[in-house]
């Protein structure tokens, strides 16, 4: 389990150093995922020990929201202070994305079962 979250931090590290060194905009550890994610795809698989201890961080994945938790009711007073634009942005974010998903779903019903073949008729 040690060696194996040792892949996942040097995964993260990895990650963080490119971003910083290249100026991106992706935060570290997405990229550190995206590097797991092309080495795990090079292997072929995912070994077993990674996969016991993906799992085990799963199974306890709540406890990671605890700092998240104790930042927020540390910043209590800032929040409160900025309640109406935070809370606009929460509602105008969620409608945007409830009528981007909406339409990008009416987009792809349209364009039916048949439409890898273009028409729908056979390219013989």
């Amino acid at each position: 389990m040690l060696g194996t979250l040792t892949l996942l931090l040097c995964c993260q590290l990895a990650g963080e150093l490119t971003a910083r060194l290249l100026h991106l905009p992706v935060p570290g550890p997405v990229l550190g995922m995206v590097l797991l994610f092309v080495g795990l795809l090079v292997r072929g698989g995912v070994p077993e020990p990674l996969q016991e201890t993906a799992g085990g961080i799963l199974r306890h994945l709540s406890l990671l929201f605890v700092p998240a938790g104790v930042g927020v009711m540390a910043h209590l007073n800032r929040l409160e202070a900025e309640a109406l634009p935070i809370a606009a942005a929460l509602l105008g974010s969620t409608l945007i994305g409830v009528a981007l998903t909406a339409w990008v779903m009416s987009v792809l019903s349209r364009r039916g079962p048949d439409a890898e073949t273009g028409s729908g008729e056979d390219a013989s």
